[in-house]
């Protein structure tokens, strides 16, 4: 089974895959990004169904990149018998607009272009689809001049300019390619009581590709930041695009479900869900690269997801902003290098996590900063919610880890509620809006001085994890991100050197010590990228910038070949791990490129500080 970073990302605003090194889609989800997988081998290479095209003989050498910012994917193998080209690509309908993502439509089609560069090269094609995340083998029937895959709703056609042939519940071909020729492939995905789309492999392939092409070049060439480290940012801003789901502005966190923080563990998520913690920094980055309609959609987005009384707020949503996300097992695949159990839903939907009503009304705040046209209902939401937790700020919650072993008082998320007030407060002193501003006022401060007074240990000099746990945590990282704190506040600068010293490993940061805070899972897990970079924005704040700039290039250097970022990254092992490609992995690099830039001066580094120029 492939490493997790030997895959590479295809996204269209609407639905994701995932390509091997070797020329394999082993992950796909149509017509969404949570729609059941109909090539799940990433979880499961026996029974999850994939679409291989590479030579038939060994292969030398495999080299793939992006075309030039794009999401249009190349690869090149060599063989004894010449070298060949692999073009993936998942189409963005013919005059999209990159500026308007409402008028951004899929085809729910994947195409794939084999082009000869020299010799004569034998290939081989296997397309083995297996529909509801491998549970379903499908009929395969004859259809035109292709193949019909049909599993209960679902269907999968298959069609290419070589003779196709029906292996035994899968789909094969074998053809040669020699110098400057062609063969090309198409998939479409469609209702099973309903005709695919009206595509014509011959005729189609070529537009598909380059408007494709063409879309993300645009869309690429409005990023402000022409910057150092521009490469990166603008591969990052580009997986943000991709795991937009367009219809509705939301993005997911990634596209894959249950690729393990622990190798052989049970630490297995469902990330292909939209989370309210992410909304901020994903707004910001937006905001601040030049993307001001995707900031608006994202906005607008969040607004419809948590409409309604604070008391239902959710922390995640689907991407139509759906509340039921039930989690179930798959007991029929054996997990990513056995990592089991594969899940889909996440049952985090149901917990308590006291910080995202900060979250929100900090994403609320940066758009009304950014000038982004008011909503009407927006300012009452954001009354209720301020009002909520001035009421609840004493409660424990399960925090920003998601932890399933109890609600605790942790530090961060007392934080984020001070966030919250703090910024209902903002409104009405910077916009005009009415509310009752002396008794949240209290409420700030008396936030403010518990977080002081039960938050953080003068005998150890630093903050804690919780009020019961003098444990660290990164999440305390966040405290000067969010203007709570002053980086190069004594308190604040003890809790960055004691988190240097226990939670640095092997040069990253970890989130905690699993060992020491239990969070109701077995197992270990990876640094996590994430905090990695707010280590690196902490000490960009704080005044450190040439220890940031080294930490930061570090990080960048864990980049796959082809730019791509998950979750978390394994030292011992020097491997990434987590759900991948990780939309926060890649925010926060964006986020903390743009800081060492502007030496701080980054509104997404000094939210509730500085002001939109």
């Amino acid at each position: 089974m492939a490493l997790i970073e030997d895959y590479a990302f295809l996204g269209d605003t609407h639905s994701a895959a995932l390509v091997s090194k070797d020329g394999s889609i082993d992950w796909l989800c149509l017509p969404r990004f949570d729609s059941s997988a109909c090539f799940a081998a990433i979880l499961d290479e026996n029974s999850g169904g994939h679409w291989r095209i590479a030579p038939a003989s060994e292969v030398f050498d495999s080299k793939r990149a992006y075309r030039f910012e794009s999401m249009v994917l190349e690869t090149t193998f060599t063989s004894g018998d010449g070298s060949v080209k692999l073009t993936d690509c998942l189409p963005i309908e013919q005059g999209a607009d990159s500026a308007d993502l409402r008028l951004l439509h899929t085809h729910e089609v994947v195409v794939r272009i084999v082009e000869g560069l020299s010799g004569t090269v034998p290939m081989a094609m296997d397309f083995v689809p297996r529909f509801d995340y491998g549970g379903i083998a499908p009929w395969i029937r004859r259809h035109g001049s292709g193949f019909e895959a049909v599993g209960g709703p679902d269907a999968l056609d298959l069609h290419a300019t070589t003779p196709l042939e029906n292996d035994h519940g899968a789909v094969s071909a074998a053809f040669d390619v020699s110098a400057g020729e062609r063969v090309m492939f198409m998939a479409r995905a469609h209702p099973s009581h309903l005709d695919p789309p009206d595509l014509d492999v011959s005729a189609d392939c070529d537009w598909l590709v380059e408007r494709t092409d063409a879309f993300w070049r645009e869309w690429a060439a409005r990023c402000t930041y022409d910057g150092r480290w521009r490469p990166q940012v603008i591969r990052s801003l580009l997986v943000l695009k991709a795991l937009t789901y367009s219809p509705t502005g939301g993005i997911v966190a990634a596209p894959t479900t249950s690729l393990p923080e622990d190798i052989g563990g049970v630490r297995n998520w469902d990330y292909r869900y939209c989370w309210l913690r992410d909304a901020t920094f994903t707004l910001e980055v937006l905001l601040e690269h030049g993307y001001t309609s995707e900031a608006e959609e994202w906005r607008d987005w969040l607004l419809r997801a948590v409409a309604g009384e604070p008391e239902a707020m959710q922390i995640m949503y689907g991407v139509q902003g759906e509340r039921r996300l039930t989690e179930i097992e798959l007991p029929w695949l054996e997990g990513y290098e056995k990592s089991t159990p594969v899940r889909i839903g996440n049952a985090a939907v149901e917990q308590f996590q006291l910080d995202v009503f900060g979250e929100v009304m900090d994403a609320l705040y940066s758009a009304a900063r950014a000038g982004i046209s008011p909503k009407a209902e927006a300012w009452a939401l954001q009354r209720q919610i301020v009002d909520f937790v001035c009421r609840h700020w004493r409660d424990p919650d399960e925090g920003i880890w998601e932890v399933r072993s109890g609600r605790e008082h942790f530090v961060h998320s007392k934080v984020m509620a001070w966030v919250a007030v703090d910024r209902g407060i903002s409104m009405i002193e910077n916009f005009g809006r009415s509310g009752p501003l002396g008794s949240w006022r209290e409420a700030r401060s008396q936030i403010r001085r518990d977080v002081f007074d039960r938050g953080y240990d003068a005998a150890l000099g630093h903050f804690k994890r919780s009020y019961d746990d003098p444990a660290l945590d990164a999440s305390l990282l966040i405290m000067p991100l969010v203007g709570f704190i002053p980086a190069d506040d004594p308190r604040m600068i003890g809790t960055i050197e004691a988190i240097q010293r226990d939670l640095v490993i092997d040069g990253f940061v970890h989130r905690y010590k699993v060992s020491e805070a239990a969070d109701g899972l077995p197992g270990g897990e990876g640094s996590f990228l994430m905090c990695s970079f707010w280590m690196v924005d902490c000490l960009e704040l704080a005044g450190r910038q040439t220890e940031a700039e080294k930490l930061f290039v570090k990080l960048a250097d864990l980049s796959n070949d082809v730019g791509l970022l998950a979750e978390q990254y394994d030292a011992k092992r020097k491997r990434q791990v987590g759900n991948f490609p990780q939309a926060f992995s890649h925010v926060a690099l964006a986020t903390s490129a743009l800081g060492l830039e502007r030496r701080g001066m980054s509104p997404a580094l000094r939210r509730g500080l500085f002001d939109y120029p």
